[in-house]
């Protein structure tokens, strides 16, 4: 995620890449793997790609992924032979890489959630503190809508998405309030939708919009990121070659604790009975090691306050050399 300010006299967008370094750095972009190939799972608008290419060598590549055509359009001005985008999810990286004919890669991060970028416009539909159409899309090439899925789920999908994705426990008087509301009229601005979250929803947090968890719950269900983050993963872990690391950038809990869960589990393994005769050597061997969790600095939170739930997980992938079988 990015810090972003308007530029006076611009519909462009400052940016400012949320733990640039630390993520990039975690890669371990030295000796024969400046030379390797890379993946960014969501090239955004191109702070760790960019990064990444400044320190991959002569021979290195790097594959970026991106669902915002936003984001494709930004990334198609990059002028290197060793980059290429991808106008698609990074749960498909298997199958793209497949068809490049790449079958293991030297590092990947994941920049999870949305970017600044996206919630600053307004008329992508993200933010309930700007007026705009309530539409959500990462991808607006394809796909349903906020307010078309707003507009015909059901009222028990409605609470169990709001409930589920976001951790409300107001979810089932706001889905009843939407309903009651869209037999009415259509719920089409993201003011509409946030002026009922609020009658609906009689206590907060303190500090935190009424809006808040509504918001975050139907953008990931529309856009399916807990699934795409699932098999993202598993093709992340798939893909990786042996020595090489993962970097997971995560923003709220669900996202969060799925990262954590994957690469513990992967980290760990199960324990034989004891009291069987094997031998250390045949003992089953982790698949990973987690390498660190980070969190931004307070310096970076002061300077971006966006940046204050994000969590870097990293981990690399175990077993033989690149020279012999992998693990």
């Amino acid at each position: 995620m990015t810090e972003t300010r308007p530029v006076p006299g611009s519909m462009e967008y400052q940016h400012r890449t949320v733990l640039l370094d630390e993520a990039v750095d975690a890669l371990d972009l030295n000796g024969e793997r400046v030379n390797g190939t890379y993946i960014d799972g969501t090239f955004g608008r191109g702070g760790h790609s960019r990064l990444i290419l400044s320190r991959l060598g002569p021979q290195g590549r790097l594959i970026a992924f991106d669902k915002d055509p936003q984001a494709i359009a930004t990334a198609q001005e990059v002028q290197d032979p060793r980059f290429t985008i991808v106008h698609d999810s990074f749960a498909t990286m298997h199958d793209a890489l497949d068809a490049r004919g790449i079958g293991q890669v030297d590092g990947i991060l994941l920049d999870l959630g949305i970017s600044s970028p996206q919630v600053d416009d307004a008329t992508r539909g993200f933010s309930f503190r700007q007026d705009g159409p309530l539409d959500m899309r990462m991808d607006t090439t394809r796909g349903m809508s906020a307010a078309e899925w707003v507009a015909t789920a059901p009222e028990q999908q409605l609470e169990k998405v709001i409930r589920d994705y976001g951790e409300e426990r107001f979810a089932f008087q706001i889905a009843k309030a939407i309903v009651a509301r869209r037999a009415i009229q259509p719920i089409s601005t993201t003011r509409e939708l946030a002026a009922i979250v609020a009658d609906a929803v009689k206590t907060r947090e303190k500090g935190k919009d009424p809006a808040t968890r509504t918001f975050q719950a139907i953008r990931i269900f529309i856009n399916q990121e807990l699934e795409d983050l699932e098999a993202g993963l598993n093709a992340a872990y798939a893909m990786l070659a042996p020595g090489a690391r993962m970097s997971v950038i995560s923003f709220h809990s669900l996202e969060d604790r799925m990262v954590k869960q994957f690469l513990a589990s992967k980290a760990k393994v199960a324990q034989p009975d004891r009291r069987l005769p094997i031998r250390a050597v045949d003992l089953p061997q982790p698949l990973m090691k987690l390498i660190a969790k980070i969190k931004p600095s307070d310096v970076e939170v002061e300077a971006n306050p966006r940046a204050r739930s994000a969590v870097l997980r990293v981990a690399e992938r175990l077993g033989a050399t690149k020279a012999g079988a992998p693990a």
